[in-house]
């Protein structure tokens, strides 16, 4: 039997006993982060036959619990696959998770000592065995149900977090965490009396709870505890003071209401950054006044310091401060916080900020400027509409063209009558190119002047266009 049959849905069987088809994957879980504490199997590639591997392998159970057991009959193993090993007054199932010479460094690392104390793998496990084991499984969230409600009855101070049942159906083992040490040896009677098997009770503390239960931090990853953690270490609150970060325990705490094991991640990385870091006790003097210390910029090496009367903080670079406070042991006072070098750095930007503001300044004004062009007017029919001029008088009170000696009249007949004034001048214009112009001479032989031309209508083209 070979393949990934590490979880719920790899190479285990449903809740209506059938088998499910997993990845088949040898040397880790194809999918991903199924189980809990995965190991990645890197020397998995290697050629090695069964009787050349390190006869120890590791095995994992329920919870990410991992034990060490002897391949004493040389199996052909794959990672993931289900075995039958000996445990005290018994057997039980579980998956291999590593094996080979990484099993060796693991052993070394954990303090293991290859003797005779570690126990054997009896067979791989069968359809039967797992048949037993789905429905052993199948007790432990009654159990635990059950379990709960006779510890609230006898009043005793813990909380049961999980139950393991061992796959011969003949031991469970209760998971539980409590602040004081519990006298439970009433409640195991009880519960041995009641469910039939062995009891072991084994106290946690709250990190492996929250490991052995699972969930999503606060950063939307898988615990870490649940996924690769191991070791847990101490975790202060100068972890965070040393980050800079707010002392909020909200913000601070983990699931499992302790501090948050990843505040020790970055520690020695900040601590090597604060040895740069002047220590400021107290205000600096300087002659306009005293300054306090408000941020610390750790990787940046800046420091911000504001004076009492001021809600401006001033930002001061590492070696600045140091050479004020090498000026204040000796008892002098710089005239302000910044350097000459700052100075002509502030002067310079000043000087670039106020000519930018100069610029917006200008653009500014002249998109307020009002624009004085004239929109085009439309070219339609407007003839028949009555015109008015300035006084508000019809233009039908306008005097006559003495020109031509027409009247210009508003209305329909005004444009009549400009209609028939331009054809007329059409007319004449064709007459004479008709009979022909020549030498500057009209029909009757007249020259050209501007006394004997045709007068144009000119008032009536501008009421046109005024239209």
């Amino acid at each position: 039997m070979s393949g990934c049959n590490s979880c719920a849905s790899q190479g285990a069987y449903a809740e209506d006993g059938t088998l499910v088809s997993g990845c088949q994957s040898s040397g880790g879980c194809g999918t991903g982060g199924c189980n809990k504490l995965n190991t990645f199997d890197w020397l998995s590639d290697m050629l090695e036959s069964p009787s050349e591997r390190y006869d120890v392998i590791e095995v994992r159970f329920k919870g990410g619990k991992k034990e060490f057991y002897r391949n004493v009959h040389g199996l052909d193993l794959n990672t993931g696959d289900a075995v039958v090993v000996d445990v005290p007054n018994g057997h039980h199932i579980g998956y291999v998770s590593l094996q080979g010479e990484l099993v060796r460094l693991q052993m070394r690392k954990k303090g293991v000592e290859d003797n005779e104390e570690i126990r054997e793998i009896y067979r791989l496990a069968n359809d039967p065995d797992m048949e037993k084991l789905f429905q052993v499984k199948k007790r432990e969230m009654p159990t635990l149900y059950r379990t709960r409600e006779i510890i609230q009855n006898l009043g005793l101070e813990m909380k049961l977090s999980d139950i393991e049942f061992q796959a011969d159906n003949s031991k469970a083992t209760f998971y539980y965490s409590a602040d004081d040490r519990v006298d439970f040896r009433e409640l195991i009677k009880v519960l041995a009396g009641e469910f039939k098997v062995r009891v072991e009770m084994r106290q946690i503390s709250l990190r492996q709870e929250a490991g052995r239960l699972g969930g999503i931090g606060s950063c939307g990853r898988e615990l870490c505890c649940s996924t690769w953690l191991s070791e847990f270490k101490s975790v202060s609150t100068s972890a965070a003071r040393y980050q800079n970060l707010s002392l909020n325990p909200s913000k601070l705490s983990g699931q499992c209401g302790r501090l948050k094991c990843c505040l020790n991640y970055e520690l020695e990385t900040y601590i090597e950054a604060l040895e740069d870091i002047p220590t400021v006790e107290g205000p600096i003097q300087t002659v306009k006044g005293e300054a306090r210390l408000q941020k610390t910029d750790i990787f940046k090496k800046v420091m911000w310091f504001g004076y009492e009367n001021e809600n401006v903080w001033h930002p001061i670079s590492v070696v600045r401060v140091k050479e004020i406070l090498e000026q204040n042991k000796r008892g002098e006072k710089p005239e302000t916080l910044l350097s000459d070098d700052d100075i002509e750095k502030k002067a310079k930007f000043e000087a670039l900020a106020s000519d930018l503001a100069k610029m917006d300044e200008k653009y500014s004004q002249e998109s307020k400027k009002p624009n004085r062009k004239r929109r085009p007017k439309s070219k339609g029919a407007s003839g028949n509409r009555p015109k008015t001029n300035a006084q508000g008088r019809g233009a039908s009170s306008r005097k006559p063209n003495s020109g031509n000696g027409n009247s210009n009249q508003g209305g329909a007949s005004g444009g009549s009558e400009r209609k028939s004034e331009t054809r007329q001048s059409r007319g004449r214009r064709n007459n004479n190119s008709g009979q022909g112009v020549k030498n500057g001479t009209n029909a009757n032989g007249d020259k050209k002047t501007s006394a004997n031309r045709p007068k144009r209508n000119f008032r009536s083209r501008n009421k046109k266009q005024g239209n």
